[in-house]
């Protein structure tokens, strides 16, 4: 029996259907988030089809040259520990969004001058993020996630955003200024450079512009970073925790060698319905190193893409993340 026109008819209109649906939803994979001065890239990982809204992770890499994958442009090799992340949180049937900071990556030509970035920049691209997959049926809650400085821009736009749930990881608990004061202090630096330095930091922190910088002192203090660094300075990560009124989860590693146990424990007593999960042996890059030298582990795990996440870190996300579907 040749099937009737009726069933040929559905079946177009439902391909019709589909394929326009198809081209307005972004597809896993490459996207874009068009800004007023310019275009960010990111990935989109989603996992194997679902009837079902999924829940939405939007993660915002750390400091500096650092990309969407979690790699910095300072080091020669990759950690690729936001991209494994991602890909972790598919098999859960959790999709992921990353994406290069402007100035960074795929989204270096959204920022023209360094002299013009300030740290609202990176909330606000992190909040258009949000609001770009919000209304996206695919996906259930939004959590947003940041590793590092992007703690602190998370606490931010998951506030001013109203997302579902924040995580941290290897946040800092503590303004800008005393946490940069804390690692050098850490270091065999002289007593007396070392209070120059300190004084360059107030200066900023003031609003201040620091002259007369020596050339070894560039990378930290030069002109075109300082309208930058005072607008990060401007902000308490406790303060801003604690005006955080949605479900939380702060992530530690005990053998992190630039933010520490004090940290998670400072934003966990700003919010104390937060949950804390100290991860043993894990580092800044998410993984297992129990080398407590910073230059080794810089030289070891943080260039290599061969070592995994941790995997207690990798459970207690997915954990935190599908809670939001029960």
């Amino acid at each position: 029996m040749r099937p009737s026109p009726t069933i040929f008819t559905i079946v177009g209109l439902f391909f019709s259907a589909y394929s326009l649906f198809a081209q307005i939803l972004p597809k896993s994979g490459e996207v874009t988030l068009k800004t007023s001065t310019g275009t960010l890239s990111g990935t989109l990982a989603l996992p194997p089809l679902s009837s079902d809204a999924v829940p939405l992770i939007v993660m915002i890499s750390g400091s500096g040259p650092t990309d969407r994958d979690g790699n910095s442009l300072a080091l020669q090799g990759k950690n690729n520990s936001l991209k494994m992340l991602a890909e972790e949180c598919a098999k859960s049937g959790i999709a992921s969004l990353r994406y290069d900071k402007r100035g960074v990556g795929a989204s270096k030509n959204a920022m023209a001058k360094e002299d013009d970035l300030r740290f609202e920049d990176y909330v606000r691209d992190a909040k258009e993020w949000v609001r770009q997959y919000r209304m996206d049926k695919r996906f259930g809650k939004i959590i947003v996630l940041g590793h590092s400085e992007g703690s602190l821009i998370g606490m931010l736009a998951a506030r001013e955003e109203f997302a579902n749930g924040f995580i941290s990881l290897a946040g800092t608990g503590f303004p800008a200024d005393e946490v940069i004061k804390k690692q050098l202090s850490a270091q065999p630096i002289p007593d007396g450079f070392k209070n120059e330095i300190f004084a360059k930091l107030d200066s900023i922190k003031r609003g201040l512009t620091v002259r007369d910088v020596q050339p070894m002192l560039m990378s930290l203090f030069r002109p075109s970073v300082q309208p930058y660094m005072h607008s990060w300075m401007r902000y308490n990560p406790q303060t801003e925790m604690a005006g955080l009124l949605v479900p939380s989860l702060i992530v530690q590693g005990t053998t992190d060698i630039q933010v520490g146990r004090e940290d998670a424990e400072a934003l966990v007593k700003a919010q104390k319905t937060s949950r804390l999960a100290m991860i043993e042996n894990m580092n800044h890059v998410l993984k297992i190193d129990k080398k407590k030298d910073m230059m080794a582990q810089m030289q070891g795990s943080y260039q290599d893409s061969a070592l995994p996440l941790a995997p207690e870190f990798v459970k207690v996300v997915v954990e935190f993340v599908k809670g939001f579907q029960r």
